[in-house]
């Protein structure tokens, strides 16, 4: 297949506002051994790019200094090696970076096939989100049936995908949320019990409940501290994420008397072989989720990918409820 040489793409002009992103033409990616290039459909917006935009989370040396870690699309060129992709296929994928663009390239262990009966927009929102639920969910938390799960910023990208899953795996799921509305989106997905965090207390509930098992926080900061009260005895703490900040001081008595853990991860940062080893947990364990209507997208907004500026103002705002896309295609 035949190419263009150039792109629509959208770059960071500069650290700063939403205002920064601006549109661009660029050279189409050439692929390396191992990669594909994928004609860009539809590409998630996540807290990662908000951060890169502000300066605040730099990319990888290898990877496209664009902003953009998921989307859906069509396989259009084959590097060396590749084997599991033909030119054609309708993939979703996790990238580097580079989603702001009609063209991404990306590791092929790293795209996975569009769900069944799913549409290309819902696709591009499942590979950042269900690779960060399930690599610190289950595979770096341990969740299993009948353990008591809390999840922060329940109706975030996140916050959705990890009240389904934990639910879909048996858990009984507590999650905290900013307003009653969005409190009633949380237990519409199936959380027990879901706590507003502006008039609610989540540590007094958590400890009324017997404590939380597993937590997932993105908030840090002051959250660190009450986290680990709302934990039960042998409880997991696990931190992805830090919008309140990243130190604090704490009493490491208590985590040894109570036999607690505290742990975390980023996914950008990992080894191409690592997120290939989640990307075959996802796939053997969330779409089967997926199809059996266990695990559905929660959509916010979509906006035109010249619009980018627009999305970034929509995920810093405190309204959006799910995912927010670009439409590429």
């Amino acid at each position: 297949m035949t190419l263009s040489h150039s792109m629509l793409a959208v770059e960071i002009s500069t650290p700063g506002a939403p205002d920064v992103l601006q549109p661009v033409s660029l050279p189409v990616p050439v692929p390396g051994h191992g990669q594909i290039v994928i004609r860009i459909d539809y590409a998630g917006v996540n807290r990662p790019d908000a951060l890169q935009r502000a300066g605040a989370y730099a990319p990888p040396p290898s990877a496209s200094p664009l902003p953009g870690l998921e989307c859906s699309g069509t396989v259009v060129d084959l590097g060396p090696g590749v084997s599991r992709w033909q030119i054609g296929d309708r993939v979703c994928a996790l990238l580097p970076g580079g989603g702001y663009a009609e063209y991404a390239v990306t590791h092929e262990a790293h795209a996975l096939p569009v769900p069944n009966g799913l549409s290309m927009r819902d696709a591009a929102c499942l590979p950042e989100t269900c690779f960060t639920v399930w690599s610190n969910v289950v595979m770096r938390g341990g969740l299993k049936a009948g353990e008591r799960f809390l999840v922060h910023g329940g109706t975030s990208g996140i916050g959705t995908t990890a009240i389904q899953i934990a639910v879909a795996l048996g858990a009984r799921v507590f999650a905290t949320a900013g307003s009653d509305e969005k409190c009633q989106v949380c237990r519409d997905l199936g959380a027990e019990v879901a706590i507003n965090y502006r008039t609610e207390d989540f540590t007094a509930i958590l400890q009324q409940h017997g404590g939380a098992d597993l937590i997932l926080d993105m908030v840090g900061g002051p959250y660190i501290e009450k986290n680990l009260k709302a934990l039960a005895d042998d409880g997991r703490l696990v931190q992805i994420a830090f919008l309140q900040g990243p130190k604090v001081t704490l009493n490491f008595a208590e985590m040894m008397t109570r036999r607690l853990t505290l742990t975390g991860s980023t996914l950008r940062p990992q080894s191409d072989l690592a997120k290939a080893r989640i990307a075959r947990e996802v796939e053997t364990h969330v779409w089967p989720m997926i199809d059996r209507g266990a695990l559905r997208v929660v959509m916010d907004n979509e906006y035109p990918l010249t619009d980018a500026a627009a999305a970034h103002w929509r995920i810093e705002s405190e309204g959006h409820i799910g995912k927010i896309v670009l439409k590429v295609g």
